[in-house]
């Protein structure tokens, strides 16, 4: 039985050291407070429990009002921080910087900011494009250079978007969901338009389709492409139900009713002085809307860009020259009027 003495022992031990006292501070077992490694709460010395201190009252300061010194003394603080830590000669800290460095600056500016124009497919990436372009002035220009907008969602078949660039050819697109480059009527117009620029972003070598809601704006893959010379048609033999969009000029033969509208279609048209395909046909449309001959057509193309218009031949895809005599165009290759 000596063996279970020691054990008694510790447990009267425990008891007294655990017991509470009369008249300490500690809640827990009336033992004395003292100075807690937390502002505002007390600390017992023989257990070491914690609880808030009655007393304590929390003093707040209000802050400095904002000035312009310091603001100066704030900005300097931080690059005097950053000039000695591990991102010293960062954001412009540090300007002595050598001629191979700044060509260097130069090429990063040009790949990640102007020459991101065009390296967006919305298809894959869910990352916003990076669409940025400046003026002498450094205003941020539109890289838009064309656009179509679902009007209403009751496609019924024979509705066809073309993208042609002159001596690049002509790529086609339909309400078609059998073909690759075909897209499908959803559920709703937002639907469609989203089908829409896939199909043409995994198809297209001119642009890249840019989707808000039901209107899609096309931006050129390649810097080198002219923008006036891209052009956009779009078939709608039923109601309206897309319309194309270029130089805030709604392309739709259905819509113009004037002689002033015919006429600044043809100058947007004219604008490369090359007729495309498409473009001939729009014209070609809108002539028959407005009762347009041949002979007044030719003859406001002279007016606005001169006997050099070329257009461009549907056979052999060479450009045709005009003969304003005969009021119309020859292909030289093809030995035949265009």
């Amino acid at each position: 039985m000596a063996g279970f003495g020691g054990m008694r022992k510790g447990r009267e031990e425990a008891q007294s050291n655990l017991g509470y006292t009369e008249g300490g501070d500690c809640p827990r077992c009336g033992g004395n407070a003292q100075d807690s490694t937390m502002k505002g709460y007390l600390q017992c010395g023989s257990c070491g429990h914690e609880w808030a201190d009655p007393n304590y009252k929390e003093e707040r300061k209000r802050p400095q009002p904002p000035t312009h010194r310091r603001d100066a003394e704030q900005i300097e603080q931080f690059k005097q921080e950053m000039a000695s830590g591990e991102l010293a000669n960062v954001l412009g800290i540090n300007k002595n910087l050598t001629g191979e460095q700044e060509q260097s600056l130069k090429r990063l500016e040009d790949k990640w900011m102007s020459g991101m124009q065009g390296h967006y497919n919305a298809a894959a990436e869910e990352r916003k494009p990076l669409m940025i372009s400046f003026d002498d002035d450094d205003n941020i220009l539109s890289t838009e250079v064309a656009a179509i907008t679902i009007v209403s969602n009751g496609f019924d078949g024979g509705e066809e978007i073309r993208l042609e660039y002159p001596g690049r050819g002509t790529e086609f697109y339909a309400y078609n969901e059998r073909s690759p480059t075909g897209w499908k009527r959803g559920p709703n117009a937002e639907t469609t338009a989203r089908s829409i620029a896939n199909v043409i972003n995994r198809s297209s070598k001119l642009v890249y389709a840019n989707l808000d809601g039901v209107r899609i704006s096309f931006e050129l893959r390649d810097d080198n492409l002219n923008a006036a010379s891209f052009v956009i048609f779009v078939d709608d033999p039923g109601g309206t139900d897309i319309v194309a969009e270029k130089g805030g000029v709604v392309l739709d033969h259905r819509d113009f009713s004037t002689i002033q509208d015919y006429r600044n279609v043809v100058e947007m048209v004219l604008e490369d002085g090359i007729i495309s395909p498409s473009e001939d046909q729009l014209l070609w449309a809108m002539r028959e809307q407005l009762n347009i001959d041949e002979a007044y057509h030719v003859q406001m193309v002279v007016d606005i860009c001169g006997e050099n218009t070329l257009k461009e031949c549907t056979n052999c895809g060479g450009m045709a020259e005009l003969y304003p005599e005969h009021a119309a165009w020859y292909c030289h290759p093809c030995e035949q009027w265009c």
